[in-house]
């Protein structure tokens, strides 16, 4: 049996091992997506290790027991020799009684498992399971997702790359078609958001995330500002009612002079009868006067609506906190998202006799185009990305210019490849929007223009040349005089203040 302070020391060790090994891991060069995926579940494996080692360790220093006291203090005792030699004789004993007992000790288990990964090939599969639409980590699959959408009452049909693109819009939706169906469909949602988390970003902290969601949600759901849920609105007075201060008044007609909706919110905020005429209301209002306890005769009765009321509220609070999630989600998953829509574009790309040639390949050739995918493509220059997924010939990259870089100062020094981009990125948002916040109009005179100062200099130009050009009656507008001669407006008024005409 193993003593309190040598399950110490080996705690100790696991732990410096441990971290050693996830600095190693961490160092490790990943030559593929694949790879990345693996050592992210090694480290979380190393991690979670860690956590449980520390875990005991700390559990055996507190010494709940006592048994670590006692025994410390049998060691550093005056019988300190004779315990020592004591231990000795007993492990002797069980290793003359058990003489082919093999100790193997700790560092063979973290030998193993650097072998494992320097050589990723050697493992026998893969640390996590993924389906063929996955690609290990690198789409998304929601078909059973958008069956479930597309079969939804209520909501109009899109085909599945619309869906990738607007599945987390749930705020689109009117609250009034989020029945149960769609609740389960978000919860389907959401479950399989969070599982594909859990497989792609193992060390992602999901509790601390999913904390941040409610935290916000709160907020903005009190505020009434969550998309798609909007608050709603009433009078305060109708709601909840107002107090109104009795000792003002001496009689109930002085009451009934504030009207039937006062005196309805003055009952409502005593919780009391509010039907009736004018003077019922005034009379049963002024009963109260200086009564520290009310009649239970005027008292209204509960409505059994109320609770079904908060009860609905309650559920749309729930359902709204799962589309808070999903929301959070797709912006974590946005990367997979874009490559998913891409790689499903690219499948529909394909001809028929493509897709069966794709269909008709052999599980060993299929398992190694997939290594092929998964692997960084050797691409030394940089070249842009093909429909397949690999970079572009080279002839193919020069013919289009893509090895000459544009820069636009109105863009924010963005830079441009390739004379065509170039050329149509002066009708794009960009540009325009540089040029609107320069206060210039983004018309054919500035096509070119890539500077900032070039484009101010240019505008007061044309500035001055629509001023030029701009009609002027006092110097263009004719005027005749007595004699027939034709002047301009300026000149003719002049003479006719002068009394010369």
């Amino acid at each position: 049996m193993e003593t309190i302070l040598e399950q110490q020391r080996r705690y100790h060790e696991e732990r410096e091992r441990l971290m050693d090994a996830m600095v190693k891991e961490m160092l490790h060069k990943k030559s593929s997506y694949r790879e990345q995926i693996n050592s992210d579940h090694r480290l979380k494996m190393l991690l979670d290790q860690f956590t449980g080692s520390t875990g005991k360790l700390k559990e055996l220093y507190e010494d709940k027991d006592g048994i670590r006291k006692d025994e410390v203090a049998a060691l550093s005792g005056p019988n300190e020799f004779s315990e020592f030699y004591s231990r000795l004789k007993s492990i002797k004993e069980f290793y003359r009684r058990i003489p082919n007992e093999i100790s193997i000790p700790m560092s063979v288990e973290f030998e193993e498992m650097a072998k494992l990964r320097e050589n990723p090939s050697d493992e026998a599969s893969n640390l996590v399971d993924f389906t063929d639409e996955e690609g290990y980590g690198k789409y998304l699959d929601l078909h059973e997702c958008y069956e479930k959408y597309v079969n939804l009452k209520g909501i109009e049909k899109v085909d599945y790359i619309t869906y990738l693109t607007t599945f987390d819009r749930l705020y689109d939706i009117n609250k009034d078609r989020k029945t149960s169906e769609y609740k389960r469909y978000v919860e389907m949602l959401l479950a399989y958001l969070f599982d594909y988390i859990l497989r792609i970003k193992p060390l992602h902290d999901m509790e601390k995330e999913i904390d941040e969601i409610q935290k916000d949600f709160t907020g903005q759901w009190e505020a009434g500002l969550f998309p798609g849920w909007p608050k709603e609105t009433g009078s305060v007075l109708t709601n909840v009612g107002a107090h109104l201060d009795l000792s003002a008044f001496s009689s109930p007609e002085e009451l009934a002079s504030l009207g039937l909706d006062r005196l309805k919110s003055a009952l409502m905020a005593l919780g009391l009868k509010c039907g009736g005429t004018l003077e019922e209301r005034a009379q049963r209002l002024f009963s109260t006067k200086g009564k520290k306890s009310l009649d239970p005769n005027l008292l209204a009765k509960s409505k059994p609506g109320k609770s079904t009321r908060n009860k609905d509220n309650e559920r749309q609070r729930d359902l709204a906190f799962l589309e808070a999630q999903v929301y959070k989600f797709a912006e974590v998953l946005s990367e997979q998202r874009s490559a998913t829509k891409e790689n499903v574009q690219r499948k529909q790309a394909r001809t028929g006799e493509e897709r069966g040639d794709s269909e008709g390949e052999g599980s060993s050739s299929a398992s190694e185009a997939e290594d092929d995918d998964d692997g960084v493509p050797y691409n030394p220059k940089n070249l842009p990305l093909g429909w397949d997924g690999k970079p572009i010939p080279y002839w193919l990259y020069k013919l289009h210019g893509l090895n000459i870089s544009y820069n636009c100062e109105i863009c924010g020094n963005f830079v441009y490849k390739g004379p065509k981009a170039f050329q149509r990125h002066f009708a794009e948002w960009r540009h325009a929007h540089g040029m609107r916040c320069l206060g210039i109009p983004n018309t054919a005179h500035f096509a070119n223009v890539t500077q900032i100062e070039d484009a101010l200099v240019l505008w007061e130009k044309l500035k001055n040349l629509k001023q030029e050009e701009r009609w002027q009656p006092e110097q263009e507008e004719e005027f005749e005089d007595s004699q027939g001669n034709v002047v301009n407006r300026k000149t003719y008024q002049d003479l006719r203040r002068q009394g010369l005409l």
